[in-house]
């Protein structure tokens, strides 16, 4: 599957996971979650809940609108 095929948020998730120098399988240990569902996320367009939401862009250091593609702003 292309970029341009997937969300916004299948993107950014994959961009801010590699510039926080995390695999996918260490920023699913942080969540409590497989590596499988990272993969999901990133590949399969699959969106996490509010809640998971909320840790990963504490993890990731951006916003939720930057992740969701509401803004291009991330700050």
């Amino acid at each position: 599957m292309k970029d341009n095929n997937k969300s916004k948020f299948s993107i950014r998730l994959k961009e801010l996971r590699k510039q926080n120098n995390l695999t996918q399988f260490q920023l699913a240990k942080s969540l409590f979650f497989d590596q499988s569902t990272i993969s999901d996320w990133e590949m399969r367009g699959k969106e996490p809940n509010y809640d998971t939401l909320i840790k990963l862009v504490k993890i990731l250091n951006t916003t939720a609108d930057y992740l969701l593609g509401i803004s291009d702003d991330n700050y």
